[in-house]
């Protein structure tokens, strides 16, 4: 289960001590969500359901070859993004994402909680912008369709 928050970002905190990842990703499904990506030289296939900030998600590791071969049969345009994991309060970690290629300019950032409480709980540092966790344009998968046209 994964029980995550999204955001636009109204500022970049300092990135310069915070790990990161080159993730490319692009969609063999957008009903169900099924998704190949490819993390620094990690390769998975996703399968997630419906839903806003709670949905069921199962991760599956592949090859590179599989990866590969998956990749010419996805739908619309891949998704290119650094990925900054950054350290927030009580243990949570802020996933921010820097889109490249046709999703030049956007800037979203992601926070995972153990629990529906403690998302519905959770005060976002100053440099989060507008809570888009229920706003299905900015979901990935919308996005390698769509694109920026979708959400301008």
């Amino acid at each position: 289960m994964e029980i995550e928050r999204k955001f636009l970002v109204t500022q970049l905190p300092s990135l310069e001590h915070c790990d990161s990842q080159k993730i490319l990703q692009a969609y063999i499904s957008i009903e169900p969500v099924i998704r190949i990506r490819q993390a620094d030289c990690n390769f998975f296939l996703t399968v997630k359901s419906k839903g806003g900030i709670i949905r069921e998600e199962f991760e599956l590791a592949i090859t590179k070859d599989e990866f590969e071969s998956l990749l010419k049969k996805c739908e619309g345009s891949y998704i290119e993004k650094t990925r900054y994991l950054i350290p927030l309060e009580n243990g949570l970690t802020a996933e921010l994402d820097v889109f490249s290629g046709h999703l030049d300019s956007l800037v979203t950032v992601e926070v995972e909680f153990s629990s529906l409480k403690e998302a519905e709980a959770f005060t976002p540092p100053s440099w989060f912008g507008e809570d888009i966790s229920l706003n299905h344009r900015y979901k990935n998968n919308n996005l390698a369709l769509y694109g920026l046209n979708n959400i301008v």
